[in-house]
């Protein structure tokens, strides 16, 4: 009778957690073993009473030659008697792996998930269903919490995840595998079984064979406690990962390829999300299956939150950099050197003609146009400039600072360094090569747009005045 129940909650589990139903075709993962067989045969039922269809496929990855000739032997045979289509795939493992020199375990799964997806989409399936048990959950929680894994690591096996534009589920994840064999011999399922499953050079296997029955001794139902563990690390890491990328969104934005963050608003954070949001743009900048290191991820939560940090630079691996200047920090491929820039316009345009000129390197675009009844020479924003014509020196020229670079500041007597009034507005360091002025032929410098303008060619006099905007533009190239 619990053969049937076993059969009965994976049936619930297929229709109501993964919405399985009629007209849709699920692909199952079968290498002949007990618990894959157990789970075609369970998917079969199931299709044939809810009016879906499964396809069984299977990859003999070689390594253990007349070992695995028989199993694909076994699941093909099995198959036709059950009336399910199959596909199977011949790999050639041990010339693969001598050929491209990857982990043996790392690249047999890369090639049987590729099998898989390919057959899923030869077939028209919309899920990829695998054999993983309450068992096997149970001893990737104690590996994991062995290797010192944080939260996401315990949360184990998820359930279901994407396979690229599939959907990968796991029925048996809350079945033990005492239940898959019951199951199998309640109903004459026939299985395989694998010689390297009792192999004690693998970690699992020696979790399985030894650690668990260890620590069974003093906790009888640790399998099921690991498995709750998993559920409820499932859910808490869904729950704080989604959390941590929505105040990423709010207190940083992109810089590049990187990433700036409000310090402020960081530190304002509780260390779990602080840590969270680290962990993110580390493991983007280093690519999708990366990991970053608790102990890196905790020097840059402590970079990033000081309120007077000790540290301005710091090397995060991968060619990456963590950067703090003033309220922010920057987080991503390290700045490269500039080495300056200069762009000039000859002659301004006729009437109500307009200028444009693009300065790729700081991203903005400049405007400049002829006003020859200004009433208001007042600017609208600090993006914006008016400047008497007949008092200018053509060519001017729109660059980056020099050493020694001073400006006649308007409202002032004297004149002052360029790189003061940087530090005055707290222009970060990495920006300040970047960040463009006005200067004229004579090499007066006219205004630094955003930040201050020079008491010359003040508008009002003789000439025609010229108004000069800069905005964003979309030629940014740095």
């Amino acid at each position: 009778m619990k053969a049937l129940d076993t059969a009965d909650r994976v049936a619930r589990s297929l229709r109501d957690m993964f919405g399985i139903g009629p007209g849709d075709c699920v692909v199952a993962a079968v290498s002949g073993g007990p618990d894959s067989m157990a789970l075609l045969h369970m998917m079969k039922t199931a299709a044939e009473r809810d009016g879906w269809r499964v396809v069984a496929a299977h990859v003999n990855h070689g390594f253990r030659g007349a070992e695995s000739d028989a199993e694909a032997a076994l699941v093909r045979e099995t198959a036709a008697a059950w009336g399910i289509q199959l596909a199977v795939a011949e790999i050639d493992m041990p010339a693969y792996i001598a050929a491209t020199g990857l982990n043996p375990q790392a690249a047999s799964r890369e090639r049987r998930y590729a099998f898989l997806r390919e057959t899923a989409r030869a077939y028209g399936a919309s899920a990829i269903a695998v054999a993983h048990h309450a068992d096997d959950q149970a001893e990737t929680v104690l590996m994991r919490f062995l290797r010192g894994s944080g939260m996401t690591g315990l949360s184990g096996i998820p359930m279901r995840r994407s396979e690229q534009e599939l959907e990968l589920i796991r029925p048996l994840l809350r079945i033990t595998k005492g239940e898959l064999l019951a199951y199998n011999e309640r109903f004459g399922v026939p299985s395989a079984n694998d010689s390297s499953n009792v192999k004690m050079n693998y970690l699992r296997n020696a979790v399985r064979l030894e650690a668990l029955p260890f620590l069974e001794r003093y906790n009888p139902e640790l399998r099921t406690g690991l498995g709750r563990l998993a559920e409820l690390a499932s859910a808490e890491d869904d729950y704080m990962e989604a959390e941590a990328r929505r105040r990423l969104a709010a207190g940083a934005e992109r810089s590049g390829e990187g990433w700036r963050l409000d310090a402020a608003y960081f530190r304002g954070l509780h260390l779990a999300l602080q840590r969270r949001m680290i962990k993110l743009i580390l493991n983007g900048l280093a690519g999708l299956h990366s990991q970053a290191h608790y102990e890196r991820v905790d020097d840059i939560v402590s970079a990033v939150a000081a309120e007077r940090p000790s540290v301005a630079r710091m090397d995060v691996g991968g060619g990456s950099v963590l950067i703090r200047e003033y309220g922010f920090a920057y987080i991503g491929p390290a700045p490269l050197a500039h080495a300056g820039y200069s762009h000039s316009v000859a002659a301004f345009p006729g009437r109500s003609g307009q200028l444009e000129l693009i300065v790729p390197e700081c991203g903005l675009i400049f405007r400049f146009r002829r006003e020859d009844e200004l009433r208001d020479a007042s600017p609208d924003s600090r993006r914006e400039a008016f400047f008497d014509e007949s008092e200018l020196s053509m060519p001017l020229v729109v660059r980056s600072r020099r050493p020694g670079d001073r400006i006649d500041l308007l409202g002032l007597k004297g004149s002052k360094k360029v790189q003061d009034i940087f530090i005055d507005a707290k222009v970060p360091r990495s920006r300040r090569d970047l960040l463009p002025l006005l200067a004229d032929g004579s090499g007066r410098i006219l205004w630094l747009p955003g930040l201050r303008r020079s008491r010359h060619a003040m508008p009002g006099g003789e000439g025609a005045a010229i108004r000069v905007t800069c905005s964003e533009s979309s030629h940014h190239t740095v």
